[in-house]
């Protein structure tokens, strides 16, 4: 651990390959940063000026580990655990932004399918418990099939389909076991087109949108590939002014914000989550790519008190996505070696490779977002050159992995 501590510093909570943009960003604009995290080997870590090796949600030791250092600002990425001290350092540091206190609602699933239900919008069954034998029971009367999640969760850790009554036991313990509060929560499965939306608002005004389709791995509730969608002007202005809604509801009148949401083959549009912060999966990188725009750029001028309306001025309109590289094996494996990296980066479309796994790193199952190895932006004229883009990059980036358990 750092012993010296850079005056006027960024305080990152949180250092995973998520927050290396932050890090890099902060960096450019000649800021210092300190980064906290509880692993020792964060990816982040070579990034920052200084490293506090403390977990994100024990306020009180990083208070007590900076002593009398105050931090410029104080700044969270794509992590829920970070949110509520962010909050609280805020307010014991004064700092020019304060997290809201509403939008840690945001982090409970049921919590949350309460916020949906007072701001008007679509909902659906579900059921939620930290007694298994009263979440199987409320959750039988629901319409299968069922995600069964942890209430407090991200990352799809945890997450089962459930397509019988007689699969709940399994999958309630599975949950379970993800959830800090122990608290499962059953949701119907909705069928239809599953997107996501982000915004970064101004004043309780989104200044930057982006709707975005989601393909799923196969057999799998993980996000395998995100890129812009096409929806008629009237639609992408109402799911807009809906999301704008549900921040005012959760206390977001500044800074970013994203939502998951199915569009329904009755047409209605049902939010399933909110992430209230800065989207992962490297999604900075696709709307950097699609419009121009800095939300990295803006999230810590926000946090620095500082006008942030210059980083989120497009400056293009393209279409853009990502594919989230995971193993192909379905059992944990060692990383040997990459093939096809030069000529991936060279297809045209491609804004970007990065590769999360080296040779000799552990990789496990592509089951959950925290799994994934590596990452390929692609940008272009249409959804359709994108995924051409897309597709021709990962067919030739492979990454060769040897098996260290054994297949049944």
């Amino acid at each position: 651990m750092t012993e010296y501590w850079p005056p006027n510093a960024l305080l990152v909570l949180g250092a995973s390959e998520e927050h290396i943009p932050l890090y890099q960003e902060a960096a450019r604009r000649g800021i210092a940063t300190i980064a906290v995290d509880m692993k020792v080997d964060a990816p982040a870590f070579p990034f920052a000026d200084a490293a506090m090796n403390v977990s994100t949600r024990d306020a009180d030791a990083i208070t007590a580990s900076l002593a009398g250092t105050r931090p410029a600002g104080i700044v969270v990425g794509a992590t829920d655990a970070a949110l509520p001290t962010w909050r609280t350092l805020g307010l014991h540091y004064g700092m020019p932004y304060v997290y809201p206190e509403a939008a840690l609602a945001g982090l409970d699933k049921a919590a949350f399918h309460q916020v949906v239900a007072d701001c008007g919008v679509d909902g659906y069954g579900w059921a939620a418990s930290d007694d298994p034998g009263e979440v199987t029971a409320k959750a039988a009367w629901l319409c299968f099939p069922l995600m069964v999640k942890p209430v407090d969760g991200s990352g799809s850790k945890g997450v089962t389909r459930v397509t019988r009554p007689d699969g709940l036991p399994a999958a309630i313990a599975r949950a379970r076991a993800y959830s800090a509060s122990g608290t499962v929560i059953a949701e119907e499965f909705i069928h239809g087109r599953q997107l996501t939306i982000d915004l970064f608002l101004r004043d309780g005004k989104s200044v930057m949108t982006c709707i975005k389709d989601q393909a799923l791995v196969p057999g799998r509730s993980v996000v395998r590939r995100i890129s812009t969608a096409l929806l008629p002007p009237a639609e992408h202005r109402h799911l807009e002014e809906v999301a704008e809604r549900l921040c005012g509801a959760l206390g977001i009148v500044n800074g970013p914000a994203n939502f998951d949401l199915v569009l329904g083959e009755d047409g209605h549009g049902r939010i399933v989550e909110a992430n209230p912060r800065l989207s992962g999966d490297s999604i900075p990188r696709l709307h950097e790519a699609a419009y121009g725009v800095n939300v990295v750029g803006a999230l810590i001028a926000l946090a620095l008190g500082e006008p942030f309306d210059a980083y989120l001025t497009p400056t293009r309109k393209a279409h853009a996505g990502v594919e989230l590289l995971g193993s192909p094996l379905d059992v944990e494996g060692e990383l040997t070696t990459w093939e096809g990296v030069a000529e991936a980066r060279n297809v045209p479309g491609v804004t970007g490779i990065e590769l999360y796994a080296k040779p000799g790193d552990p990789v496990h199952p592509h089951d959950q977002s925290g799994h994934k190895i590596g990452m390929v932006t692609a940008a272009g004229p249409s959804p359709a050159d994108v995924a051409v883009a897309l597709d021709k990059a990962t067919s030739l980036l492979r990454p060769i992995i040897r098996p260290t358990q054994e297949t049944s």
